[in-house]
Order: structure tokens, then sequence, then C-alpha cells
């Protein structure tokens, strides 16, 4: 049994991208709704200490943290060849990348937090959201960089796509995309693979974002 605990889009993907590419997509999702009651509860908190997404269900054992998640299950499953072990000539950059995904993840986070959550009295800092949008356009203008071949890595794809690729999903709502056409690339590269392609129609539309584009808030 595989038991996946998830919010649509948000960074539980990369686990349920990944078990697609590994065929072997969940066997159940639980899904939850950001902020939600379910989320402060007993049951996702005994799987989760901090009650956040993922979680995964997994080899009779339970797991949190998508990055650590994803190490399992390459390390558990080699086979597919999505990590990079001690001593592979890609190790040190996978694990930066690895890091990294979540260093651009976070500054999605504020922005998430900043323009979707925060509602009326209170209202953004347009000089937090100005400094965050600044910074994610930098983590994506360093990535710009990183694309080698294909994937991120020269060996191929691995799991460091998983956790890098979605955060390219959701950048783009916060930051144009024009001026990073080897990212641009690349992402439309990650949609065609097949993995992304199943994981992507299990999850269905987005229903996260209400807006295509979500403008630095004018200082009043």
């Amino acid at each position: 049994m595989i038991r996946l605990h998830h919010v649509p889009w948000g960074r539980s993907f990369r686990v349920l991208w990944l078990l697609c590419e590994m065929g072997m997509p969940p066997d159940e999702i639980i899904r939850y709704g950001i902020g939600s009651r379910a989320m402060r509860e007993p049951g996702l908190k005994g799987l989760s200490p901090a009650g956040r997404i993922p979680a995964l269900e997994i080899d009779g054992r339970s797991i949190f943290e998508s990055a650590a998640i994803l190490q399992y299950l390459c390390e558990s499953r080699p086979e597919h060849g999505f990590g990079r072990a001690p001593g592979h000539p890609d190790r040190v950059r996978y694990l930066e990348l690895m890091g990294f995904a979540e260093t651009m993840a976070s500054l999605i986070e504020q922005l998430n937090l900043n323009h979707l959550f925060l509602r009326p009295p209170a209202r953004p800092s347009p000089v937090v959201v100005k400094l965050n949008t600044l910074r994610l356009a930098d983590t994506l203008q360093a990535l710009e960089g990183m694309v080698e071949g294909d994937y991120l890595l020269p060996s191929g794809f691995s799991a460091a796509d998983a956790m890098m690729g979605f955060n390219l999903f959701a950048a783009p709502f916060y930051v144009r995309m024009e001026p990073y056409p080897a990212l641009r690339a690349y992402w439309d590269r990650l949609q065609a693979r097949e993995g992304f392609r199943q994981a992507a129609a299990i999850e269905g539309p987005q229903e996260f974002y209400a807006q295509e584009f979500y403008e630095v808030p004018e200082d009043v």
C-alpha cells in the first residue's frame, strides 16, 4: 500500500510525479486544502510533525519532507536510476540541486502567502513582495545556467529534476519567464515526460492560482 498525503499542485506533486516515473502511482491519495483544519489534526501530525504536506506511507513506514521522500524512493529503488549514489560524478551537483530546489520553493511559499492568503484588512508589504520576487528571479537566473543537455545533470533525468521542475510550475505566476529560454525549453521537456503527464492527469487542472500572473503590489 502506497498512501500519499497531498495538496493538489503543492510540493507533494514532486512525490506523485516521481512515483509515476517509477511506474508505481499511489494506491491512495488523501487530499488536503492548504490551511484546512484536517492539516492540524492528529492524523496528519502523526505522520508529519509540523502538519505539513507531503507525507508518504510506504514500505511499512511513513516519511515526511519532499526531498527526504524522493531520496528514500531513489535509494530504496535504485533500479530506476533516479538518484546519484556516492562516487557518481554527478553526486555533488545532484545534492546541491536537491537543496537549491527548496531555496527556490521557500521564496515561492512566501509569495503565495503574501499574494494569496493575506486578506483585507491585512495587506502584503510591497517591499517584502518585491524583495522575494527579485530573489526568486535570481534563483531562476542561476538555474538557467545549470541546464545541461535535456536535464539538470549531464547523466540524465533524476529526482533533482522532479524537485526543481515542480518549482517551474509555480514560478511563472510571479516572475516573467521570457529572460530564461533554457528554463522554458527544459520545462517543456519535463511536461512531455510520460511520468509527468500521468501525474498531471491524476492531479487535474490547477485551482490554486486564480490569476495567470501576480504583479508586485503598489505601495501607498
